[in-house]
């Protein structure tokens, strides 16, 4: 199991959301929102900008970069998406992801290494901090995932929150092995056609996410994500919907209505919570990734070439998005699904 839950950060370096695998069963939550609150959640994401689709491309002058919103676990859905992008990923200079071979082969090395990445040996245990309803809820869900309470009773706040905000029958069906989502599909694609593969930050990015919470924070992190932790299997094939149907940002904000709508904690609470969370996961790494795009896409048009941007889909829309924070920098954007 530990294998399993190893591989699972990996396959989640960089994501903001819950996933499914291939062939796990549920429903779309989408399904059951009354009128009222189907209402708030379009209202909730009709300003956002690049809301819709996972298919971009960013010009500016002779400068190309053609921009993938992926999906970081399996689904058949992909395949569209693969005949679409690896006759482009054949012609670029580069494919820009958010880790590459070499990025997630550290990071694996690192967390069979040092176990204290992923559990807190020394601090007070998640039964001590939760409450002993909330610890029962937390130990119940993790046996769910193929994870013992004793174990989960030393994980770090950061990946108890992570393993429940993925479907057990997701976590089984690994088995331990490596997960095919889009983001390896794109990397394979690329190394078949002996194109480079760029990593947009380092392999530990993932600690620097969460580093400097404050305990408070830690721990509402846990408290937030225990209320659909019971559901994972139907928010995941909801979340998987919504991306295959190109309603990105409606992904987040069914998140937010939803949390508020369980009250795991006071409404102020969970808007920070999301804010942090936005902040930490998206907005930050988001202005970081500009740079090496932008002077990818230079060094490519000299070539007469453009380069290939695949990474987690949430990374696109927004005002601190991808997409938006290419436009302030002079490139023109224009979609390509549909």
């Amino acid at each position: 199991m530990r294998k399993s839950l190893i591989a699972l950060v990996v396959s989640l370096f960089g994501a903001g959301a819950s996933h499914a695998a291939s062939g796990c069963e549920g429903r779309n939550l989408f399904a059951d929102l009354t009128p009222s609150e189907a209402q708030e959640l379009e209202a909730a994401t009709a300003e956002i900008p690049y809301r819709r689709g996972i298919l971009w491309q960013a010009a500016r002058g002779d400068q190309r970069i053609t921009l993938v919103g992926t999906y970081h676990f399996d689904d058949p859905r992909h395949r569209a998406t693969l005949d679409r992008i690896l006759p482009r990923i054949e012609d670029a200079a580069a494919l820009y992801v958010e880790a590459g071979p070499q990025e997630e082969a550290r990071l694996t090395d690192a967390l069979r290494s040092d176990p204290t990445l992923m559990v807190d040996t020394d601090g007070p245990t998640l039964p001590e901090r939760l409450t002993p309803d909330e610890w029962q809820a937390l130990s119940a869900a993790m046996e769910d995932r193929g994870t013992p309470a004793v174990v989960a009773s030393r994980m770090r706040p950061w990946y108890a929150a992570m393993i429940l905000g993925v479907s057990p029958c997701m976590i089984r069906s690994m088995g331990g092995g490596e997960v095919e989502g889009l983001d390896r599909q794109l990397v394979e694609g690329a190394e078949a056609r002996d194109v480079p593969v760029r990593a947009l930050e380092p392999w530990d990015t993932i600690f620097d996410i969460f580093d400097g919470l404050s305990p408070k924070d830690e721990i509402d992190m846990i408290r937030a994500a225990l209320p659909s932790a019971r559901l994972a299997d139907d928010y995941a094939v909801t979340l998987a919907d919504a991306y295959f149907a190109g309603d990105v940002w409606k992904i987040w904000e069914f998140g937010r209505l939803e949390a508020l709508r369980n009250e795991a904690l006071p409404r102020p609470e969970i808007e920070r919570q999301m804010q942090l969370a936005q902040t930490r996961l998206m907005d930050n790494r988001n202005r970081a990734w500009i740079d090496p795009l932008v002077e990818g896409a230079e060094d490519a048009a000299r070539d007469g070439k453009g380069i290939v941007a695949g990474f987690g889909a949430l990374h696109l829309p927004g005002k601190n998005g991808v997409l938006a924070l290419l436009a302030r920098e002079g490139f023109s954007v224009t979609p390509l699904d549909g």
